[in-house]
């Protein structure tokens, strides 16, 4: 899949003068994700890694949670009027023995680019058990000062972002700082599903030994998907909602925001983050 940007016609003006040009954009598409032949769910996602993306979203609604869940995922042939494929329709089929969840009009979401499953019948729904209790995970402890370093690491590698300025990226780090897998969406809750489902073919969850960070806000959303990989920490550059920090309070997440520059607030799980070993700089969190 390589429809990851496309290009358009723009009229610039800058500082007064004006001239025409071509534009870099990032694309953004309906993908319809089925179970067992039946309609799901429909995200708005940057194409790419699609399959990972189903994947990841079933690993977090709770369900698959190992490789040998997922007997196949497959683009739908025929998915328009005149049996064209538009690689916009894929069809996860569970492997023999796990349970197939209800599906009903209610249980069908629509997620948008930018809220994720914001369709959700009741917040009770989203509140899905986790199979890795992150109270159960091995220990993990971060300096502050390596989690100030990882924004700028996130930064340097956004590929598509250098060239549309309109992506989400979300990313895993060991607990020493090592960037293993990032991922760029124009949501960022399908950055993050994409991240989960890549670990879940490659029979790596849980995550219990990293670091998840995204580009944006935390949102009750991502700390939810965050839970159910097993990761034990989660950072954002920007704010975290409400919701977030109950939910990690609640299941033992720690959950950083406004991670920039040389400072953070850290809103549940401290025990995570090891402040005496060297100085913040950049003065303290908003």
């Amino acid at each position: 899949m390589g429809r990851v940007t496309e290009r358009r016609r723009v009229l610039r003006i800058r500082d007064g003068a004006v001239s025409t040009r071509p534009d870099t954009l990032v694309a953004e598409e309906p993908l319809e994700i089925r179970l067992g032949g039946r309609p799901l769910a429909i995200t708005m996602r940057t194409p790419g890694d699609d399959f990972a993306l189903a994947a990841g979203f079933l690993v977090s609604e709770g369900v698959v949670s190992r490789a040998e869940d997922v007997a196949n995922i497959v683009y739908c042939a025929g998915a328009t009027a005149d049996g064209s494929n538009t690689y916009n329709v894929v069809d996860v089929q569970l492997a023999p023995g796990v349970p197939l969840p209800d599906i009903t009009l209610e249980r069908n979401v629509y997620t948008t680019s930018s809220c994720g499953l914001c369709g959700k019948a009741s917040l009770d729904a989203v509140r899905t058990t986790t199979r890795w209790p992150i109270a159960d995970t091995p220990p993990v402890r971060v300096t502050a000062d390596l989690l100030a370093a990882l924004p700028d690491r996130l930064r340097a590698a956004q590929r598509v972002f250098d060239r549309t300025g309109g992506l989400h990226a979300a990313a895993l780090f060991s607990p020493e700082g090592e960037l293993l897998d990032l991922r760029e969406d124009v949501g960022r809750h399908n950055a993050v599903d994409k991240l989960i489902g890549r670990a879940l073919r490659n029979g790596r969850l849980p995550l219990s030994r990293t670091i998840l960070l995204v580009s944006g806000r935390a949102s009750f959303e991502l700390a939810q998907k965050a839970v159910m990989a097993g990761l034990p920490l989660l950072a954002a550059v920007s704010a975290p909602s409400s919701l977030a920090v109950d939910l990690a309070a609640e299941t033992g997440l720690t959950l950083v925001g406004f991670l920039r520059g040389g400072s953070m607030n850290v809103y549940a799980g401290e025990q995570r983050i090891d402040v005496r070993t060297g100085a913040m700089a950049g003065g303290p969190a908003r």
